[in-house]
């Protein structure tokens, strides 16, 4: 089944896309607010995985703080242009319905930037189900996604709920603003 990822994109906009942050960037603005948050819960050294990992800017900030960062991307046009611009980070070509215990086991898993929601129709149960057999006792799970897509949080407190995962946060952006009814972007933080 093919993802909404690929359904809703040419060839042409993926290759914009993986150079997206490298433009913002090049502007003098702010790539790593997901990567301030999720370094600020992790121990250092954690093991984490950025799940949907676009080009690897999470998953190379991460490793550049001294966590063991591994990115997957089901994108192969993504991870080529992650591996040219973050050569030193550990990215992989990988369909998050594939997790599995083979890939390790993670202390926190993110999945930021709106990948939930273009995942295949139907199928955030099932990779959130594979997201947990890569999660070690305890570890957490963060997902950050723009409300106007195509879940809302109570999907993901159901789907999550399912597996026994406890709501612990849920803030209105990556810098920690309270989630209100106005807010139009979620940061969900789990606990496995």
């Amino acid at each position: 089944m093919s993802t909404r990822w690929f359904n809703a994109r040419s060839e042409e906009q993926r290759h914009e896309y993986s150079q997206r942050f490298v433009r913002i960037a090049a502007e003098g603005n702010d790539i790593d607010g997901e990567g301030r948050f999720v370094d600020a819960m992790a121990a250092r050294g954690s093991r984490i995985l950025d799940a949907g990992c676009g080009a690897g800017r999470v998953t190379d900030y991460l490793r550049r703080c001294g966590h063991h960062a591994v990115g997957v991307d089901v994108d192969p046009l993504l991870i080529e242009a992650g591996h040219e611009q973050h050569p030193e980070a550990d990215l992989r070509v990988l369909d998050l319905a594939d997790l599995s215990p083979a890939v390790g086991s993670f202390d926190i898993i993110v999945c930021p930037g709106n990948v939930i929601t273009f995942v295949a129709p139907g199928t955030e149960p099932e990779i959130l189900a594979a997201m947990a057999t890569v999660l070690a006792p305890g570890g957490r799970v963060v997902f950050g996604f723009h409300l106007d897509r195509t879940l809302s949080v109570a999907d993901l407190d159901g789907w999550a709920g399912e597996l026994g995962w406890r709501l612990e946060h849920r803030f209105g952006t990556w810098e920690l603003d309270p989630f209100t009814d106005e807010s139009d972007w979620a940061v969900s933080v789990y606990r496995g």
